[in-house]
């Protein structure tokens, strides 16, 4: 269990940089940038149900 959370942390930090990086570069409505935004919502609630 513990490495799963490890994992998903990793994941997460990982989209959030790309998320930063392309908002940054591409715009925030950029199709790219809201693709990624979706996958890190995913992530964070994988992640809050690992929690409880």
């Amino acid at each position: 269990m513990e490495l799963r959370k490890e994992i998903l942390l990793l994941k997460i930090e990982y989209y959030r940089e790309e998320l930063i990086k392309v908002g940054k570069n591409q715009g925030f409505a950029h199709s790219e940038t809201i693709r990624l935004s979706q996958n890190l919502d995913k992530l964070i609630v994988k992640y809050q149900k690992l929690l409880n």
